[in-house]
């Protein structure tokens, strides 16, 4: 696809979680940064998400929102970056995205705002409990490298972020298997690209 790629973000977003990926794919790219009181709910990029929300990535005639969706896109349209196992080896690939996506995300949210579900609310809640997701995601990163195939992919960008992110902030314990497995990905140099490209965008705070 020879189409530009144009990358709507803020330097404090999820959108971090995109442009590593974008830089995983290693193609150019154009970025708009966006204010959140301002921009990102004026008209204009609202016709491109109208939840005014970012990140969102614009490729030719196709918009993408949602930080999993925009990885698991790029994997699919640039595949000579290979960023995707092949379809035969997509379970996981599959599983783990979404897990990352869903039960990670909503749980460590959750317990971030003060929600934790009751025993009897956690029925109704999809990741279950806090404690059973990272039990189960610690014991799948115990023997393995990566999530997917052995390799690399799109599902440990988004994986990888989530973890990271969580346990910079102490809102994910660091367990061995999970600082362990973020080290390995942290050192790949499209992540550090794509953190020097956003610690060069954010504002600096005054200091008194």
């Amino acid at each position: 696809m020879s189409d530009q790629l144009v990358f709507y973000t803020n330097p404090m977003s999820r959108g971090r979680v995109a442009r590593w990926m974008l830089e995983e794919v290693g193609l150019p790219y154009r970025t708009e940064l966006l204010d959140y009181a301002t921009s990102m709910k004026a008209p204009e990029y609202r016709a491109i998400n109208p939840m005014g929300k970012v990140p969102a990535l614009v490729h030719g005639d196709r918009i993408i929102t949602e930080t999993a969706a925009i990885c698991a896109y790029l994997a699919d349209a640039f595949p000579e970056a290979g960023l995707a196992p092949p379809v035969s080896d997509r379970a996981d690939y599959y599983r783990w995205l979404f897990f990352a996506a869903g039960p990670i995300e909503h749980s460590w949210v959750d317990r971030a705002i003060g929600a934790t579900p009751t025993p009897e609310q956690q029925r109704m809640v999809g990741y279950g409990s806090f404690e059973a997701v990272f039990e189960t995601l610690d014991a799948m990163l115990a023997d393995r490298e990566y999530v997917a195939a052995n390799r690399f992919s799109a599902a440990d960008v988004y994986l990888g972020s989530q973890l990271g992110f969580g346990m910079e902030f102490g809102m994910i314990e660091k367990r061995p298997a999970f600082t362990t497995y973020v080290a390995r990905l942290t050192a790949r140099p499209a992540w550090i690209r794509a953190r020097e490209t956003d610690e060069a965008l954010t504002p600096k705070r005054e200091t008194a």
